[in-house]
This record gives C-alpha cells, sequence and structure tokens, in this order.
C-alpha cells in the first residue's frame, strides 16, 4: 500500500470539510478569524507595542487588543488611524492583509451559498408546504388541458393550488404553462423537478396532504408500468399511516390512465379503492363509434366533461325520499336528473322510473354548480295534447369506412357490432398489411357485420376517390400509432382528413367523419367544421381525469354511459316524442320520454347545427318551465338502453 504523507492527510480532510457546502466552510472560516484574533492580540502584547506608544499602559490589556485585531481585520480603513506610531502600523498592517483574505474569502462563501441556494430552488427540490392541492404526477400535453380544468374548477374559491411533479427542469416547466395555459387566476401552480416513481422524490410533492392525485403517461408511450409503480409509491409508502393516515380512514383520492386493458386488474388491485382507473384506448375507441353513429353527440360529451357550463354532480335530497325515479325527475327545474347513487355507492343511469328513492341515495344531475342542484321546480302540467305515441324509426343496415390502423381498431369494430343493425358493413382500408390477421380473427367474433380489408394508399387523393365514399354513411379516420412517429402519424391523418372534407364540399357527399389525433395541439390544425365533424383526442381523456379527480364517483356514470349494456346518450327525432312546430314547455318532453322508459335532458336545434357559438344547436339541461319549439327536423337528447 502507498505510504500516505502528512499533505496527503490535509488533502484528503480538506477536501472532506469543502464537501460539507457553503456553511460548514463559513464556520470553519470563523474559527480561523477567531484564532487569528486571539492569536494577534497576544503576539501584541508580548511584543509590547501598543497604540498610543505607552509600552507599560496598564490599561491596554488582552480585550482591547483583541478588539484593536478584530477592527482592523474586519475593517482595512481603521490602518492609518496611528500615523505616527510605525511599529503598530506594520503590525496592523500584516493583520489586515491577513483580514482582507478572511473578508474576500468570507464574501465569495456567501455570493456563492446565496447562487447555490437558488440554483437549488430553480431546481425545484423544496418541500411544498400546501394543503388540499391537486397533485399532478408526470408531464404529457394533456396537462395543459388539465390545467385550464383544474382553474374553472376553482373558480368559487378563494385559492386553489395544483402541485407538478415531473422528471423535467422546473423553469422549462414553468415556461411551458405561461405560454400554453396563461392566468391561472385564483389557482396556483407550483412546479416541481422529481421522479414520480421515487418515494423520496415524491414527498417533495407533498402528497400525503393532497386532495387528488392525477398521473400521467408519458405522450403516447406504453407507460403503464410506470403508472403501476407511482401508485405503488404512493400507497405503499412506510410513511403513510403517520403523515396521512390508513387507507380505511383518509383514502387516497388517485385518478390514473391505462392504456393496456390487461394492466387493468394489477393496477386495480394495487391501488385497490384508492384509484379510479381510465382505459384510455377503450374509452376513446367507444367515444368514436357513439359519435360516429350520432350527429351532435360530440358536442353532448365535451359539455358533459368540462368544467365549462354544466356539469355533473352529485347531491342528497332528504324530500324526495320515498318517492319514485319518475317523481324525481319532475321535481327539478334547473336541473336534468340522470340517475340515482344509491346508499351502497352503487351507480343506475335511467333505472326504471318505479324506483324507489330511500334514505342515504343522492340524486345524479346536470346543474350549473353543485349548489344548483335542489328540488325546486313548481307544479307544472305538461301539455298532453302535445305528445306523440309513436314507435322508433326501423333501423337499416349501415356502411362504414376505417381509414387506418392502430391498436384501437379492433375496440372500435367490436364496439360497432354491438350498436349497429344485422347486415352491416364495415370496409377496412389500411396502407400495411399486417393488419388483416387481426381483420380475420374479427371475423370470426362480430355478428352483425360483415368485414371487408383492403391494403391502399390512405393518403392519396386519387385513390380516396375511387372509393364510392358517398355509398358510406360514416367514416373513422384513425391514425398509424403503431407505424410512425407521433407527429408524422398526425399529419397523415390531416392529409386523409382534409382530402375527405373536400370531397363533402365538391360533390356534396353526407358521410359524417370522426377522425383522431395522437397529439393535442394538432387537433388546433384541423378546423371543425360542423358537430358532424368530430376529432378525438388525448383532450377528451384530460377532460374525463379533471372530472374525476374532483368527483371519482362520477367515473361510474361515465362507465355506464360508455358500456353498450347500459343506458347511453341517444338524440332521436323530436317527432317521435311530441308534436312540431308548437310552443310546449321541457316538462312536455320529459313526460313524454319517461312513458318509453328514457329521460330527456336537453334538445338540438339543427337549424343552427353548424354554429359553433351556439353549440351546434345543442341545448343541455334546458329550464323546464320556459316554452320553446322544437322544427321537423329537430332532436330531443335522452339517456336510453337503446
Amino acid at each position: 500500500m502507498k505510504k500516505i504523507s502528512l499533505s496527503d492527510k490535509i488533502k484528503y480532510r480538506f477536501d472532506s470539510f469543502v464537501s460539507q457546502g457553503t456553511m460548514a466552510m463559513i464556520k470553519g472560516l470563523g474559527l480561523i478569524t477567531l484564532f487569528l484574533v486571539v492569536v494577534s492580540a497576544i503576539a501584541l502584547l508580548l511584543i509590547g507595542i501598543h497604540p498610543d506608544h505607552q509600552v507599560n499602559d496598564s490599561t491596554f490589556g488582552i480585550f482591547e487588543s483583541i478588539w484593536v485585531n478584530l477592527t482592523h481585520i474586519l475593517d482595512p480603513g481603521t490602518v492609518g488611524e496611528h500615523e505616527d506610531n510605525w511599529p503598530f502600523q506594520i503590525f496592523m498592517m500584516i493583520v489586515t492583509i491577513l483580514g482582507l483574505i478572511i473578508v474576500t474569502t468570507l464574501i465569495g462563501l456567501v455570493s456563492n451559498g446565496i447562487v447555490t441556494k437558488l440554483e437549488s430552488l430553480r431546481k425545484g427540490r423544496s418541500f411544498v408546504i400546501e394543503k388540499d392541492h391537486v397533485l399532478i404526477l408526470g408531464w404529457s400535453s394533456k396537462i395543459f388541458t388539465i390545467i385550464p380544468e383544474i382553474v374553472e374548477a376553482n373558480e368559487n374559491q378563494r385559492r386553489g393550488v395544483v402541485v407538478i411533479l415531473a422528471d423535467m427542469d422546473k423553469v422549462v416547466m414553468e415556461d411551458e404553462i405561461k405560454d400554453k395555459v396563461g392566468n391561472t387566476a385564483n389557482t396556483e401552480v407550483i412546479c416541481r423537478t422529481g421522479n414520480p416513481i421515487d418515494v423520496h422524490d415524491l414527498k417533495i410533492a407533498n402528497p400525503f396532504e393532497a386532495k387528488s392525485i392525477i398521473i400521467l403517461d408519458k405522450d403516447n408511450e406504453n407507460s403503464d408500468s410506470q403508472i403501476i409503480k407511482t401508485i405503488v409509491a404512493i400507497v405503499t409508502d412506510p410513511k403513510r399511516d403517520k403523515l396521512r393516515g390508513p387507507a380505511e380512514t383518509r383514502p387516497y383520492h388517485i385518478t390514473a390512465e391505462i392504456e393496456d386493458k390487461r394492466n387493468f386488474d394489477v393496477a386495480k388491485m394495487v391501488g385497490k379503492d384508492e384509484v379510479e382507473l381510465i382505459l384510455s384506448d377503450e374509452i376513446i375507441s367507444k367515444i368514436m363509434v357513439q359519435t360516429s353513429r350520432q350527429s351532435g353527440l360530440s358536442v353532448v360529451y365535451q359539455d358533459l366533461m368540462d368544467f365549462d357550463g354544466d356539469e355533473i354532480y352529485f347531491e342528497s335530497a332528504p324530500s324526495l325520499v320515498g318517492k319514485t325515479f319518475r317523481e324525481v325527475l319532475f321535481a327539478y327545474e334547473d336541473s336534468a336528473i340522470m340517475g340515482i347513487q344509491f346508499a351502497d355507492g352503487h351507480v343506475s343511469i335511467n333505472p326504471p322510473m318505479d324506483t324507489i328513492f330511500n334514505q342515504g341515495d343522492k340524486v345524479i344531475g346536470i346543474t350549473e354548480d353543485d349548489d344548483t342542484l335542489v328540488p325546486n321546480a313548481q307544479p307544472v302540467d305538461p301539455h298532453e295534447s302535445k305528445i306523440v305515441y309513436t314507435e322508433p324509426e326501423p333501423q337499416e343496415p349501415e356502411k362504414l369506412m376505417i381509414v387506418g390502423w392502430n391498436d384501437r381498431a379492433r375496440y372500435i369494430i367490436r364496439e360497432l357490432d354491438y350498436y349497429v343493425p344485422p347486415g352491416s358493413e364495415v370496409r377496412v382500408v389500411t396502407k400495411f398489411a399486417d393488419a388483416e390477421e387481426v381483420v380475420n380473427r374479427l371475423k370470426q367474433t362480430v355478428q352483425n357485420i360483415t368485414i371487408e380489408f383492403e391494403v391502399v394508399d390512405t393518403t392519396g387523393r386519387e385513390t380516396l376517390e375511387s372509393m364510392n365514399l358517398e355509398n358510406y354513411d360514416y367514416i373513422i379516420l384513425l391514425c398509424y400509432q403503431n407505424y410512425f412517429p407521433i407527429q408524422e402519424a398526425d399529419a397523415q391523418t390531416l392529409i386523409t382528413l382534409l382530402h375527405l372534407r373536400n370531397f363533402t364540399e365538391i360533390k356534396g357527399s353526407k358521410y359524417k367523419i370522426v377522425s383522431e389525433m395522437l397529439d393535442i395541439r394538432n387537433r388546433q390544425l384541423a378546423d371543425i367544421t360542423s358537430a358532424d365533424d368530430f376529432i378525438v383526442s388525448d383532450k377528451l381523456i384530460s377532460l374525463l381525469m379533471s372530472q374525476v379527480s374532483e368527483n371519482k364517483d362520477l367515473m361510474r356514470v361515465f362507465d355506464d354511459l360508455f358500456d353498450a349494456d347500459g343506458s347511453e346518450i341517444y338524440i332521436k327525432p323530436a317527432r317521435e316524442y311530441v308534436q312540431t312546430g308548437v310552443s310546449m314547455n321541457f316538462y312536455t318532453v320529459l313526460e313524454s320520454a319517461a312513458r318509453k322508459n328514457e329521460v330527456a335532458i336537453g334538445y338540438r336545434n339543427i337549424s343552427k347545427a353548424r354554429l359553433a357559438d351556439e353549440q351546434y344547436g345543442v341545448v343541455l339541461n334546458p329550464k323546464k318551465s320556459e316554452e320553446f319549439v322544437l322544427e321537423e327536423n329537430d332532436m330531443v337528447i335522452v339517456l336510453s338502453e337503446d
């Protein structure tokens, strides 16, 4: 072993000392200063040099000597105070030079300490001292939709706080939010840098005091495993019981997105009742199918999912205990009742009309705010003479084209099979032949549709023109998510979408178009021309996550609405419910729908179908006593099982 010299030991000790940080070095410098002052003071007395030439001056003792040396070390300007006492001045000059070295070193250390602290703050590593905040873990383009929704939800609060913990530079996050979100009103957005999977980093954002937690995936990457790890890091923290309390008394409210259905059970097993999981691929597929078949439904979903306008709320109603669901429907003037949350937590949308509302149950309604869901209706008789009794119009087989391909396509085809009449046709056209294997397997499982498969260039105008598009009822346009990078996939979708729109303009084709964009920002490039021309993107998932983060029970409502086996939202011809062209109140529409075991929640004025400022004619939760007129082609929005 190499012989270690004294200088090596001194260097090692010095390095260890310096690595302890600024405060340790300042303390060390203070001790050196104290040592220098004391040694200089003793030396001054031993040499016998006094400031006033009196060598045996008994009044100049050790304390006076310490004071003189200290003032010369800290203040170089005192050197010239004794110009006629050269021995003293020379001694003090030496002390002052040593003092200058100490002072300049001290200034450097303090300055470096301040810079280091500012740099530490800039990195976003300080603990968040907040309570009842919304904690967002991770970073993706969804964040630019979620934050404005939370800001909207916090409007009636004195102060709201959103904390973001992501593996990104704090300043970069703040700049992007400022640029793309803008003013956050009374909601403060706090950014911290850290890895949400790391338990130590997670504590920086103070999840123990969070009102709700939203876990984001990385933009369009299969990050289910990372999301599951984050859930584990939150719910299994060993300090959880001490800092927040056990799950039984103070559970977390976690909202997370899962892409692959195969990972759903694992994530639920880990998070139990503390986590609400959103199966993004499946939900987007269901929305694409439902909105493609019903004009205006996309507007209804967006209205229900954002905080601008009316939303879905839950509220107790003791005055309605013992009444039937049918009676509950007519008890609200300014709210559209959707269903009941029973005392055990179970949610039923559009339950049987004779269902009894019991103690502990809550009404589920569409209303302006949580304090407006009150039974305030005055007795108003529906216009009996204006209610009509008709059979639903028979459904004809439908023709659908799917342009493009990704993993969501198989969900879309299965979902279509639940909704379309028997004998319907689905034509799949894509650039890549490997999708044929999946299509062939689907052919063996579907019952109501026949599937054709074709490999063509879906961005070529001549190819699209030769497909007889005018024969199709609607077209679903999918991104090549599994084949190209995100921006390239969106670019190809946009090119095809522009061609399809152009064909409707020059040929007068009536098909509806539902397309998807992977990047929310690219959605703005494709200008929406009507409610029939709908672009599905992660914005819908972002809106849904925002809603569920405010009220976890909303997940049960949307699960029911998206499920083909339950009651869904349908937009049906008004002439099937009431006389058209005559004035009536909405109680009349509500009564007609109730006789069909349906719940009316709004209507659509077709004359405004192309007016974006008028919500494309969609009116949700109208005031029930106000008179209005439904024309021949107008529609009624109902909750129905078919």
